[in-house]
């Protein structure tokens, strides 16, 4: 692979479709659920002692098309958070399980930011605004 690749915009917005039309596979809506503790290592690692603080839902088509390696999500279903801690990460999942992506949550700077990410069990957890981006450089 090139050291310092360059995509047209198809060529990233064709990635970034790949990427955020797995989500709606599996026959429905998926989810995007966040998590405490360490970020595994891959999105294929299985979790470990990380505790679900929350579980928000995706719409049935989770984004629409790409344009220039950007996709942004469609209506995201909030919940209240399960559990008491601090989100550090989120995995979204498929609605048949199958795992998507890992990304970090914090509070700036992290590709999930909320003005607070310390959940606490019974408080609304909304995500407003949800974009995937492909770089093209």
């Amino acid at each position: 692979m090139a050291a310092d690749p360059r995509l047209t915009n198809e060529a990233a917005s064709s990635a970034c479709n790949a990427i955020v039309d797995m989500i709606d596979a599996g026959g429905g809506a998926g989810t995007l659920i966040f998590y405490d503790g360490t970020i595994p290592t891959t999105a294929d690692t299985a979790l470990g002692a990380q505790v679900a603080l929350s579980t928000c839902t995706f719409d049935a088509t989770a984004f629409g098309a790409a344009s220039g390696g950007t996709a942004t999500a469609a209506a995201i279903t909030g919940s209240t958070a399960g559990a008491d801690g601090t989100a550090t990460w989120a995995r979204w999942y498929q609605n048949d399980g199958g795992t998507v992506l890992d990304c970090t949550v914090g509070t700036t700077g992290e590709d999930i930011n909320f003005n607070s990410n310390v959940f606490v069990t019974g408080a609304s957890v909304d995500v407003t605004a949800l974009v995937v981006v492909v770089p093209k450089t």
